[in-house]
């Protein structure tokens, strides 16, 4: 077993892939077959595995999000409540409990098996930029 810290920072609202970071500890642990967990340790951004091959897929994940959940300054918002820190982030914590803030990836032969066209995000939905912390759990 094998605990790592993944810091990634951001420029707001956004998908950050940190594929090629995990890929890395992973193959550095020697850990050959095994099970990766990664979790965000944070309520207002997501962890993804989604297509790393066109950026449009990450632009349209972005505007879709923003299009289910606008800021509260937008009127279709006004029942929220939670408004002092900043009208993205209530926004922010229902889009981080609609979507995953932990993802389980097999290891084989020293590798992550994920797919062709995927790879590892943080989805940020703060609109400053944050410091955000993921752990990483290695089991095999």
């Amino acid at each position: 077993m094998r605990q790592h810290g993944f810091t990634i920072g951001t420029c707001g609202q956004g998908l950050y892939e940190f594929t090629s970071d995990v890929a890395a500890w992973v193959a550095a642990t020697g850990v050959a077959d095994g099970l990766l967990t990664l979790f965000v340790q944070h309520t207002s951004c997501s962890l993804l595995i989604q297509e790393n091959a066109d950026p449009e897929v990450q632009t349209d994940l972005r505007a879709y999000f923003a299009r289910l959940v606008p800021p509260t300054s937008d009127p279709s918002m006004a029942y929220l409540t939670h408004t002092y820190e900043g009208p993205d982030d209530m926004p922010a914590h229902i889009k981080a409990a609609m979507m995953p803030v932990s993802v389980s990836i097999p290891v084989a032969d020293g590798r992550m098996r994920l797919g062709t066209w995927q790879g590892i995000y943080l989805f940020e939905h703060r609109d400053a930029p944050h410091s955000r912390r993921i752990a990483a759990h290695l089991a095999g």
